[in-house]
């Protein structure tokens, strides 16, 4: 059996204008590894490296030098012919350093090469039709816009939802939790904050406070990363604290003392930015341990990456609706078998996977 392995680039076209705190989103790159045997090329795995812009540490440039490097790997035959779990694959390629979405698109590749090639990355309940709860997510705009959104996801199902704080005027933040929980009470709905680090530390207490009113389940990331502030504050905050840029790019060996040092009450993970499949579980065993709560979220990759997450989580116990509700927000996605309903996410088992390649 001889592995050999390509990559090339793909463009997504947003289907509306994707305000976030990092500014108006049109379009979206991502980097895809394929991996197949020689003797049946017709079978191959494929994984999905999409670095996110103002958060990710590589540039497009590193990801392709070490997709090329990658690629080049399996070319001189030193490679195992099989490689069953993210650990396996983690340990094999460690010596190249890869960053995290290049890390989580060669995890998938060859996980969806072992199980034949058919976009199966784990063999679990979730493959099987099993849905996984997600949170609605209402994506940054003017007032009206933002309340309409509210209503059309609670209308589709969902009973979680996640708004952005920090990046309009906070009287207009707090107008749009006042008119959600004038219509919905906290056992109907439960609302998420991400703040993307938008509070300064002699501000963010009092903050969180005129937030908390409004029956907060949590927020994400109030405080910008380092601060030394968030240890303080996670002990204070009226609001469950949940980090998530927070774990960006922080090593192994450093997870256990960042956990004990601030002692969150959640994580926030993305394969993509916190280090792949394997980083997550590091993270996930480490919180655990620690009663420390989690949920998996994606970065915006197209149904290629999202549906290696839903897989990946599904692995697990699931006690928090996940960030996975991103399938719709290009206009030229993947044709997948991945649907939303009801506030979940389904794999319908009676459609197929379309997937287009360099060609």
């Amino acid at each position: 059996m001889t592995l050999k392995a390509s990559y090339f680039k793909r463009t997504f076209r947003f289907s509306f204008s994707a305000r976030t705190s990092r500014g108006v989103l049109k379009q979206r790159d991502s980097w895809f590894l394929k991996v197949w045997d020689t003797s049946d090329p017709e079978v191959y795995g494929v994984g999905e490296a999409a670095p996110v812009v103002g958060l990710s540490v590589e540039k497009p440039t590193e990801l392709e030098r070490q997709l090329k490097t990658v690629v080049g790997r399996l070319a001189d035959g030193s490679s195992p012919a099989s490689l069953q779990s993210p650990k396996d694959i983690h340990s094999h390629f460690k010596a190249l350093s890869l960053s995290s979405s290049v890390q989580f698109a060669v995890e998938t590749a060859f996980l969806d090469l072992a199980h034949g090639g058919k976009r199966v990355i784990f063999q679990n309940e979730f493959v099987k039709g099993k849905a996984v709860p997600i949170n609605g997510l209402v994506w940054m705009g003017g007032l009206d816009i933002m309340l309409q959104q509210v209503s059309i996801k609670i209308d589709e199902g969902f009973t979680c939802i996640k708004l952005k704080v920090g990046g309009l005027n906070f009287e207009k933040d707090l107008d749009i939790l006042q008119f959600i929980r004038r219509k919905y009470f906290r056992d109907v709905i439960t609302l998420r904050l991400d703040a993307n680090g938008a509070f300064k530390s002699d501000q963010v207490l009092l903050r969180l406070m005129d937030l908390a009113q409004y029956d907060i389940h949590s927020i994400e990331q109030p405080l910008p990363v380092g601060s030394p502030f968030l240890p303080e504050l996670c002990k204070k905050s009226p609001i469950p604290i949940a980090l998530d840029e927070e774990l960006i790019g922080v090593r192994s060996e450093q997870k256990p003392a960042l956990l004990d040092r601030i002692q969150p009450h959640y994580l926030v993970l993305k394969p993509t930015l916190h280090g792949g499949l394997y980083g997550c579980a590091e993270w996930i065993s480490l919180a655990e341990e620690r009663n420390i709560r989690w949920w998996i979220t994606s970065a915006m990759e197209s149904n290629i990456g999202l549906n290696a997450i839903a897989q990946f989580v599904s692995n697990y116990e699931i006690g928090e609706p996940q960030g996975l509700g991103t399938g719709s927000i290009f206009n030229d996605n993947i044709p997948s078998p991945l649907e939303v309903k009801k506030g979940s996410l389904v794999y319908n088992t009676q459609e197929n996977w379309e997937f287009l390649d360099e060609s």
